[in-house]
């Protein structure tokens, strides 16, 4: 993190002259000032608590060019190590290049969500910020609605309320669940089981209608259904118990709610002595790199995370340096990736 030592250094003046130039104070001369200023800013250093004159304050209104991640954790999706998620990884690298091909500086933030209005308040007085993505997966609408009142430059990824008079970037979760489902059915699978998060969210419950809609397009229901965590990435025994339960009436395919559970239904089914895809397909959702190394290779729904990320800092700036203020939901479509872990099924078992 940049300090006021470091800052002395670029600037080539002493910290005292930083400190007097941060804190408005005489005794530095106002091209300095301005110098000092510029470099804090470029770097992401300028604590709020320090400004006290309305020019410098005017300054950072007009120049701030930083833009703030802020996701906010709890102990179901988004724990404190939501980070090393493959998904999550992945979109906050793509944001971190989108953010700074645009000249913009790139903040992650992590807040605990039974203080998340007080803390990102708290951020913000500190280090102002040009805007804000919010990472909105386990978010209810009444969290967002009270962000979006304190912070209007704000676009949300990852969930989506059409109630709100808010920007929304996600996934097509119905498209992508109904792909995979008709899929599933393409290849003659008739038997298909569902495998759902134990933790609930937006993503999750329209992936469900996306799948179940395929099914009913087809006159078809689901054959069997269940319950995983979907943050670990192992056997888990209640789903290998499950299977061992109704091992007469097995389903011949099962679709999973996102790549985690079916690398670990996968494990589990070929601990049970069942083999993926011969006696039962998987497919995933998220198309994590993990989904291209188990084995067999997943097939799962690609979703765009470079084009989330793209698209939700562009609408920001756009707001930013516009004033635009119309808001906007938008969703990318998935794709299909069909690989290993899906073939066609047998008639005896339809």
């Amino acid at each position: 993190m940049m300090k006021i030592e470091d800052i002395a250094k670029l600037a080539q003046v002493s910290k005292s002259a930083v400190s007097l130039a941060l804190n408005g104070k005489n005794g530095v001369s106002e091209e300095t000032r301005e110098k000092v200023l510029r470099i804090a800013q470029e770097h992401g250093y300028i604590p709020r608590t320090m400004i006290k004159v309305d020019h410098v304050d005017q300054y950072l209104r007009t120049n701030t060019k930083i833009i703030r991640f802020v996701a906010c954790t709890n102990t179901g999706i988004v724990t404190e190590q939501y980070e090393s998620l493959p998904f999550f990884m992945e979109l906050m690298r793509n944001l971190d290049q989108s953010i700074r091909s645009k000249g913009y500086s790139f903040i992650i933030s992590s807040i605990n969500i039974d203080n998340f209005e007080e803390e990102i308040n708290k951020l913000e007085q500190e280090q102002k910020t040009a805007g804000i993505i919010l990472l909105g997966t386990n978010l209810t609408h009444e969290q967002i609605k009270k962000i979006s009142y304190h912070h209007p430059l704000l676009v949300v990824l990852d969930t989506c309320y059409e109630s709100l008079d808010v920007n929304f970037v996600v996934m097509n979760n119905v498209l992508g669940a109904y792909q995979a489902g008709q899929h599933l059915i393409d290849l003659g699978h008739r038997k298909i089981g569902y495998v759902e998060s134990t933790s609930r969210m937006y993503n999750f419950d329209q992936r469900k209608n996306g799948f179940l809609q395929a099914l009913k397009d087809n006159q078809l229901e689901v054959h069997s259904h269940f319950s995983i965590s979907s943050t670990i990435i192992s056997s888990q025994d209640e789903f290998n118990q499950s299977i061992l339960n109704n091992s007469k009436n097995l389903p011949t395919a099962l679709f999973c709610e996102c790549d985690y559970m079916a690398i670990s239904v996968v494990k589990s089914l070929t601990e049970l002595g069942i083999k993926v895809p011969e006696e039962i397909s998987v497919v995933g959702f998220d198309n994590i790199f993990e989904s291209q190394v188990v084995s067999p290779e997943l097939t799962t729904i690609h979703v765009k995370k470079d084009k989330l990320a793209l698209v939700a800092v562009e609408k920001l700036i756009q707001e930013i340096e516009t004033n635009e203020n119309d808001k906007m939901k938008i969703m990318i479509d998935t794709e299909l990736v069909v690989r290993n872990s899906t073939s066609t099924t047998s008639e005896t078992n339809v």
